[in-house]
């Protein structure tokens, strides 16, 4: 297909496993031109935009954002779970683009509040009303874990990165303590994506099963169906431990940021649990703050379902960069 030259914005949205990418107009992504890549089948992502662009008809794009799922430095991104690197440079040279950007993936999410479809925003916590200018939160969970905070500010919108993953998982009860001590091994520290990750969701569960002496595995998608369908007591108590930590961390991250226009759970393990975080216990973990209990019912809570959110995103912190 042929596209107009220099006119069109193209995106990615790298995780761990795949690759999005799409071209946009303005702030809104073309859905004829969404493809997905399996990293696995690439070198870098220089040679999975190469192929877009030759999918796409040979597109010539005015400006060029990845997201990355990993730090992003100086113009440079590693991925967390992927052995890629990219820079601008490289970014240029394989899409042609005089324009061109690297974020975080969360910061892509971030950038993307407030122009996505309402109704792929599912309430989770209900809050007070929001003041414009109020910061937000992102946080993601799916083959990792993150979070960033959303600042307006006179400049315009500033999505600081982070890698929260990797700090400590909360300790709130001895069991959480033999948790701790158990995904430790994995990396020789507890981090908070050890749990809170599609395969953290796999850990709480063999983690339930060595306790109780019934060594067993599941994957996280069977430990959803199980969910579903109630076949698996122990599925159901991991992912009630699960949810019970993101809770607990997500309070956590509304102390330290104060996201009074709200916070957003973005990835494919949050949208696959937001029919179940209210019934197994995210609220009473949110807000089990003592004294600060009271204080939690600032924060409302929600779901995006949008599984190209941090596209949108991309395109979003493009038009911001070009002025248009």
């Amino acid at each position: 297909m042929a596209h107009p030259a220099n006119s069109l914005l193209l995106v990615a949205d790298i995780g761990g496993t795949n690759t999005r990418v799409a071209l946009a107009e303005g702030r809104q992504i073309l859905p004829d031109t969404i493809r997905r890549y399996s990293n696995a089948e690439f070198p870098g992502l220089e040679s999975v935009l190469r192929r877009y662009i030759e999918d796409e008809g040979g597109v010539d794009p005015r400006a060029a954002c990845v997201a990355v799922a990993g730090p992003v430095r100086d113009g440079r991104a590693t991925l967390t779970n992927l052995d890629w690197t990219i820079d601008k440079t490289t970014l240029m040279r394989a899409t042609r683009a005089e324009t061109v950007a690297i974020l975080n993936d969360l910061q892509a999410q971030g950038h993307a509040l407030g122009h996505l479809d309402p109704a792929v925003i599912r309430p989770i916590l209900a809050g007070p009303g929001v003041q414009a200018h109020a910061a937000r939160l992102v946080i993601g969970v799916g083959t990792g874990f993150n979070a960033a905070p959303v600042f307006e500010t006179a400049n315009g919108r500033l999505v600081p990165p982070s890698e929260a993953g990797h700090a400590n998982l909360p300790i709130r009860t001895d069991a959480d303590l033999r948790l701790c001590r158990y995904v430790e091994t994995a990396h020789g520290f507890p981090g908070v994506e050890d749990v809170l990750s599609g395969r953290g969701l796999e850990r709480a569960y063999a983690w339930l099963s060595d306790e109780a002496g019934d060594p067993r595995e599941r994957s996280a998608q069977q430990i959803m169906e199980s969910c579903a369908d109630g076949q698996d007591e122990r599925a159901i108590e991991a992912a009630r431990i699960f949810t019970r930590i993101l809770g607990t961390v997500a309070g956590n991250l509304a102390l330290i940021q104060l996201p009074f226009g709200g916070i957003f759970l973005v990835g494919g393990v949050s949208r696959a649990f937001a029919p179940y975080l209210e019934r197994f216990g995210f609220g009473e973990a949110f807000r089990d703050k003592g004294r600060f209990a009271g204080f939690m019912s600032n924060f409302s809570v929600s779901v995006v379902e949008d599984d190209y959110a941090a596209l949108t995103g991309s395109a979003a912190h493009l038009v911001d960069l070009l002025g248009a």
